[in-house]
């Protein structure tokens, strides 16, 4: 299977650089993966498009301000920090794997600052790693590091989103329902969903659950193999509660569908073990699951999710899920009807 095979052409001006005026006011576009039939609805549409019985998993990540923007010391030049993965922790410090401008100047011993005052945070790069990345020890003056984090640092907002995070984006760049902190990018499914439509799905009778997997960079990363099978996915940690796990047996067991909302919630359903009598366990763990075409699908029979980048693990997982010639004619719907896309872009909904 060939990397290419999962291309198309979007103009520029359909990639989305800010959210809806309001939360939920997206269009949806609906596909089904058998026949391949679209139709353009509104996301409020979806309680309505939805059975009762079904069951809808959402990932309740939160996104943290993951993007720390300061300078070098000494000399005071620009630096940026994004950070992606955590790798130790002593009492006075944390080493991060992170992603770092300029990368070229940012050598090992290269020194760091960020904020000032008591939300202050020191930065020294440790080694560096594969395709630019770097390992940064960071230390704070006796507040722990999350904290001050969360104070001075940014959004992380996709490279394709061309401006500086704004104050509305720590909120819009966020799930309603988010609740454990840890991801470096949004659960972008969820961000359409309201309170509102949260009532409305209740009132239908549409059961609803939470899974978390907080989204790392490696759903992300560019597939940089033209044999997609070539490709491996980073580890992203997840974790299902006894209710969540509960929850979802019970729809399994009893042949309701499984809807989940999002990529990530897809990712974590599948990657779950299920016993013969088709109980699907509770528990924390990590996964580098690369959905694609070819996959059996073993407890997601619905997918509510964005549209996402040419030939990126995302788009190979929803043509996985509904087949790539389908999904790709959907794409080229939703070109021409002038949709939306990408992270503050608009939805589908494939069943």
């Amino acid at each position: 299977m060939f990397l290419s095979e999962f291309d198309f052409l979007l103009p520029d001006e359909l990639i989305a650089q800010t959210p809806p005026v309001a939360r939920g006011a997206s269009r949806l576009l609906t596909l089904d993966k058998h026949t391949g039939a679209v139709a353009d609805r509104q996301f409020r549409d979806l309680p309505s498009l939805l059975e009762r019985g079904d069951l809808l998993v959402v990932n309740d990540t939160r996104v943290f301000a993951a993007r720390l923007r300061g300078r070098r010391q000494p000399g005071g030049g620009r630096a940026e920090c994004l950070l992606v993965r955590r790798i130790d922790v002593d009492h006075e410090s944390e080493t991060w794997e992170a992603l770092v401008h300029p990368g070229q100047r940012l050598k090992e011993g290269s020194r760091l600052e960020f904020g000032d005052g008591a939300d202050r945070i020191r930065g020294e790069v440790r080694a560096r790693r594969f395709h630019g990345r770097r390992l940064v020890r960071l230390m704070t003056e006796g507040r722990p590091l999350s904290e001050v984090v969360d104070r001075i640092g940014h959004m992380p907002l996709p490279p394709y989103i061309k401006r500086d995070d704004a104050a509305s984006d720590h909120d819009r760049y966020q799930t309603v329902y988010a609740q454990h902190r840890g991801s470096i990018a949004a659960p972008t499914a969820g961000l359409h969903v309201t309170p509102e439509l949260l009532a409305a799905l209740d009132a239908r009778g549409i059961e609803r659950t939470s899974v978390t997997l907080h989204v790392g960079y490696g759903t992300f990363q560019p597939i940089r193999t033209e044999q997609v099978d070539e490709h491996r996915m980073e580890e992203e940690h997840y974790a299902v509660s006894p209710d969540a796990a509960a929850a979802i047996t019970r729809a399994h067991r009893e042949g309701r569908r499984i809807v989940a909302v999002g990529t990530t919630s897809t990712r974590t359903l599948e990657s779950l073990a299920i016993t013969s009598d088709g109980a699907v366990a509770a528990g924390a763990g990590a996964t580098s699951l690369f959905i694609t075409p070819g996959h059996t699908f073993r407890l997601v029979s619905g997918l509510i999710t964005n549209f996402h980048l040419p030939r990126s693990s995302l788009l190979l997982l929803v043509s996985a899920f509904a087949g790539r010639e389908h999904v790709l004619a959907a794409y080229e719907h939703a070109v021409r009807e002038r949709y939306r896309f990408y992270s503050y872009g608009d939805a589908m909904l494939i069943s």
